[in-house]
């Protein structure tokens, strides 16, 4: 096989990449054009084309990356690490730093800059990081690693699609049967059409179809404004207004925001290499994380203010049959679409409710992995591992539900010209009282820093099923020293806006707690040591 092969699984990995990229692109204009006043023509002649660049720097690196292996190992079913706009820091940066910039100077290019100075930072993380993660994961059980991807696929990626299915039925359903039947029922497509293709362009048509019925799918006058963006647009260098921007007090103003969505992106980036292993394709982790780093810096040079990750997702794009060309397919086609103006036009064409089967499928390929790939013994921990990601889920929910309600309640009372200021916010709320109905403290805790905070509880279980005491003991001490400098469970409710806070001994319960954990597991370690006839 050589380097510009393409097979059919590459046919399907494109198209369910290239929607869940689009989603990503689609997302990120919305957020910035609705919050943020970038006008269009800026997200489309600087965002867009800047997105682009660190996209195209990554796609091509993974696909020869994998194509490398396969020569190396004279295989040919080797699959690239996909690759994306990591949609976590994208919202974390929108609302925590674009948009309270924006609403303080009614300046949108002020907005941007503060984002590009987040990214780089950011980026930097990545880059460094790259050099001691290794260490990080072969430390770390394959279960507590896969376990917190799990949760994320079950949650943010499974649920949101799976839930937008039950919405619209009439569109979605077909679409993702015809995913199903390919492969699960391993159902082969007349002359060979990639299923992927045949989900989509039936997506397309039961779109258009709903909007016949009464159910319109597609937004009306889109493809009229969408032709308005095309054109072709150059990347624009930004250095120089990253430069007007990066300095120690504005790092510092941001740094509880830049912190925690650096160290995300090199824990998450570690677990989907395991995950990529797990499915029998070994890359070497500090080339794939040192290119990630390298996509978001290039990125940002060029206006992108928005990192980009390895993503979450691999065994899914395998089962697919996917090699190395969907990922050089993608980034060449995102790079086109990015620098000709097209997104208006695709987003018009393809609504996501005609894409998002292929990414439903994915996620539960990534859950399914986790209990496949790790020792059967091991899956209580698994479980314990997913748990934190339900909590990170259910925190996004609770948040959004009051975004909206306090949004109406502003609109009410603008129209009622009330002179006195009201809102519904979170940090009106006690921590401590049952809230639909869970304790909504133990929600929001359990949410900051669910990556970590996974990792530490799975594999603090996987070490009990093996009667480690002793390694249980030490994940109890790095439980310990993640709570106390506020990197999980620390946070602070600002409005309806969720922090981090970072501070030694800031939420002392938690250190305090893990310590404990640590002191009974140790105990057990010495019991187990010295007085083996108690064992069971």
């Amino acid at each position: 096989m050589n380097y510009f092969s393409i097979t059919r699984g590459d046919i399907d990995g494109f198209f369910g990449l290239m929607v869940d990229n689009l989603i990503q692109l689609l997302v990120l204009t919305g957020l910035c054009i609705g919050l943020c006043g970038f006008p269009l023509d800026f997200v489309t002649s600087v965002v867009l084309p800047g997105a682009a660049i660190s996209l195209l720097i990554g796609n091509l690196f993974y696909s020869w990356q994998a194509y490398q292996l396969g020569k190396k190992t004279n295989r040919t079913d080797v699959t690239a690490l996909p690759y994306g706009i990591n949609t976590v820091s994208l919202f974390a940066f929108i609302f925590f730093v674009m948009l309270p910039v924006y609403q303080a100077t009614g300046d949108y290019k002020s907005a941007w800059k503060a984002g590009l100075l987040v990214s780089f930072s950011s980026g930097l993380i990545e880059f460094f990081g790259s050099f001691f993660a290794e260490k990080i994961r072969k430390s770390t059980p394959r279960a507590a690693l896969l376990s917190a991807l799990a949760g994320i696929a079950i949650t943010f990626i499974s649920m949101d699609f799976l839930l937008r299915t039950f919405e619209h039925p009439l569109v979605a359903f077909a679409p993702l049967g015809v995913i199903l039947l390919q492969y699960f029922g391993k159902v082969k497509f007349p002359f060979a059409i990639p299923g992927g293709l045949v989900s989509i362009v039936l997506g397309i048509v039961l779109a258009y179809v709903s909007g016949l019925l009464g159910e319109p799918i597609f937004q009306e006058g889109a493809f009229a404004r969408g032709k308005e963006t095309i054109g072709f647009y150059l990347p624009h260098l930004a250095v120089g207004e990253l430069w007007e921007v990066l300095s120690f007090a504005n790092v510092k103003t941001y740094f509880a925001i830049i912190l925690p969505m650096g160290v995300f992106n090199v824990i998450g980036s570690l677990q989907n290499i395991e995950s990529a292993e797990a499915s029998g394709d070994s890359f070497d982790t500090k080339s794939s994380l040192l290119v990630n780093g390298i996509g978001t810096l290039a990125g940002t040079f060029f206006g992108s203010p928005f990192p980009t990750t390895i993503y979450i997702g691999h065994p899914g794009w395998k089962g697919l049959g996917a090699k190395h060309g969907y990922s050089v397919l993608n980034g060449i086609f995102i790079t086109f679409v990015s620098v000709f103006g097209l997104m208006g036009i695709l987003q018009a064409i393809i609504p996501i409710e005609a894409g998002m089967a292929i990414v439903l499928w994915i996620g539960i390929i990534i859950a399914s992995q986790a209990f496949q790939a790790s020792p059967k013994n091991h899956s209580p921990a698994v479980v314990i591992g997913l748990l934190p990601a339900f909590a990170g889920w259910a925190a996004l929910l609770i948040q959004n539900v009051f975004f909206f309600l306090d949004g109406r309640l502003q609109a009410i009372l603008l129209e009622l010209g009330t002179p006195k200021s009201y809102h519904f916010n979170l940090s009106d709320l006690s921590p401590h009282v049952p809230f639909l109905p869970y304790a909504l403290g133990g929600v929001l805790s359990l949410s900051q820093g669910f990556l970590l905070t996974s990792m530490v509880w799975a594999a603090m279980v996987v070490f009990l099923l093996e009667r480690d005491f002793l390694k249980s003991s030490l994940w109890a001490l790095v439980g310990t020293t993640l709570s106390l400098f506020g990197f999980i469970h620390a946070y602070e409710l600002a409005g309806n806006a969720i922090l981090n806070q970072f501070a030694f001994f800031v939420s002392w319960q938690f250190p305090v707690a893990y310590l404990a954990l640590a002191v009974l597991f140790f105990l057990a370690y010495l019991a187990n040591r010295y007085f083996p006839e108690q064992k069971s």
